[in-house]
């Protein structure tokens, strides 16, 4: 008897997946039949997907709710819908393109279509992605320009620093326990240092 798996992912753990995993239970996929991969998809060395094609036999079916979701490029789309459906035997359904379900095209003019649609789609996905990576290139681009800094924010220097630089300076504690007084490593204390001095005794 066939079985139906779904599988979804995100390129970091931080995106929120819980729209496709919605997707494939409305269809009808078990939850323990769901596998999910929260890693970028830049090459395919992916546990959740790699334990998908094992389980995968001849006519089971495989739901995805997007192309792009087995691939970050056209080659690697087609490539990994070969596998699927050449050397697994198995179905794909792509849940927001109806035309890319190889359940309802089992003649030779049906496997045409779907192939086309496939080829089709596929090079639009990376097309649209390289754009999103290229405008928000930009994006930061005129961001940095604007002068808007990226990254965490440096921490401030708390008010008690000069007692405990003072403790410091005289040899009564070590960088370490003055991290620790100031709740913070020993390397930040001693930039904290740096930035003082320079503050206090500028260069003339």
């Amino acid at each position: 008897m066939s079985k139906i798996y779904g599988y979804a992912r995100v390129s970091s753990k931080e995106q929120n997946i819980s729209k496709q995993i919605i997707a494939l239970k409305n269809f009808g996929v078990c939850e323990k039949n769901i596998f999910i991969d929260k890693k970028s998809g830049k090459n395919f060395e992916r546990p959740a997907y790699k334990r998908l094609l094992k389980s995968l036999k001849p006519n089971d079916i495989l739901i995805v709710q997007s192309i792009d979701r087995l691939g970050r490029n056209y080659a690697e789309i087609i490539e990994q819908w070969r596998i699927i459906t050449k050397i697994k035997r198995a179905d794909i359904v792509v849940l927001d393109m109806p035309l890319l379900d190889t359940r309802q095209h089992k003649d030779l003019l049906g496997s045409l279509i779907t192939d086309i649609a496939l080829n089709l789609l596929s090079y639009f996905a990376q097309v649209e992605r390289e754009m999103n990576r290229q405008r928000q290139s930009e994006g930061i681009s005129a961001a940095i320009k604007r002068g808007v800094k990226f990254g965490r924010p440096a921490k401030q220097i708390p008010k008690n620093f000069s007692e405990v630089y003072q403790l410091w300076q005289e040899g009564k504690i070590s960088a370490r326990t003055a991290g620790k007084m100031l709740g913070t490593t020993h390397n930040t204390f001693l930039n904290w240092v740096k930035k003082f001095s320079q503050k206090n005794n500028p260069a003339d």
